[in-house]
């Protein structure tokens, strides 16, 4: 079974390799994102030592020291030392300092450990508890294809393409100006203006059969007014639902009176509402689908136009 693993380039020789990303990591990174490093061990996985700041960074045990001295100035309370392990631990007292330490950085590593991803130089993961996710089949995807894509929203560039759409039998030929590429938690679309069509619209990356060429054209994205616009989505808890389920379903989405809103763009509202599950008529059971679209009589001509009832 295919995973998304996101890989980086390195020499075949592993010290010389490990030498410069070492230096590029000492490079790039200042004391702030070192003190960052020591919360964010200290939060996460209870404790650090001297070590984790020199095998990380490169630094000499000396800096690491300083490092240590200035976290504590700046967060006094934060950590103490503990002779039994030889270790700095997460006190009582902790409150955190650095937005960059905070559990939605965390979980979003955690994801990037169980996906697999190969590149961990800006993950600060120590210890961490095992994380799995549900394996779904990858989309495979060209990465040519996806390279010039990308090339041609750069550099404002339409393209000649063969693509094959499930409302057809055989492959056709468009020509497509790319601006944006969008990720449905499945697939991977781009945005593009459809020259044939005259309109915007997405297209599967993976239905992609060939790009025949490109051509000189300007950019689009500002005449797309469903990717510009941002709509309001309103959510609440199944009406029918008993008030202790009411509460509960309040608190997975962190809902204030009863509601939870937010904002996406026209163009994607299809898809928010298909990961909700109210891309379709309620006919399950309030406990199956839990929430409902409290404000889907102001969106009912979007929902239309999507081919939602």
């Amino acid at each position: 079974m295919q995973q998304c693993k996101f890989m980086i380039i390195g020499d075949d020789n592993g010290d010389v390799g490990s030498m410069a990303e070492t230096s590029a990591r000492v490079a790039r990174w200042g004391q702030d994102r070192r003190l960052e490093f020591i919360e964010y061990r200290l939060r996460w996985a209870g404790h650090l030592n001297r070590s984790d700041l020199t095998d990380f960074f490169g630094i000499s045990v000396p800096q690491a020291s300083l490092d240590l001295a200035e976290y504590t100035r700046r967060a006094p309370g934060n950590l103490a030392y503990d002779r039994s392990t030889r270790a700095y631990v997460l006190a009582s007292g902790f409150h955190p300092v650095f937005k960059g330490t905070n559990h939605e950085r965390y979980l979003n590593d955690l994801l990037r450990e169980a996906y697999a991803v190969e590149s961990t130089d800006e993950s600060f993961l120590g210890w961490h508890p095992v994380v799995s996710v549900p394996q779904t089949p990858w989309r495979h995807l060209d990465g040519r294809t996806v390279g010039t894509i990308v090339e041609a929203i750069r550099l404002n560039r339409a393209l000649r393409l063969v693509y094959q759409s499930l409302s057809r039998l055989t492959p056709f030929s468009r020509k497509l100006t790319p601006h944006a590429l969008v990720y449905d938690g499945q697939r991977w679309h781009v945005r593009a203006y459809c020259h044939a069509r005259e309109d915007f619209r997405d297209f599967l990356i993976s239905r992609i059969l060939e790009i025949e060429g490109t051509e000189a054209d300007r950019s689009r994205a500002s005449e797309d007014s469903q990717w510009n616009n941002l709509v309001n989505v309103v959510l609440s808890p199944h009406p029918a639902l008993a008030d202790p389920h009411r509460r509960a379903i309040e608190l997975d989405y962190g809902m204030v009176g009863g509601i939870c809103r937010f904002q996406c763009r026209e163009a994607l509202l299809f898809y928010v509402l298909r990961q909700l599950r109210l891309d379709q008529p309620e006919t399950t059971t309030p406990e199956a689908q839990q929430i409902v679209l409290a404000n889907r009589s102001e969106l009912e001509s979007l929902l239309s136009k999507a081919g939602i009832r």
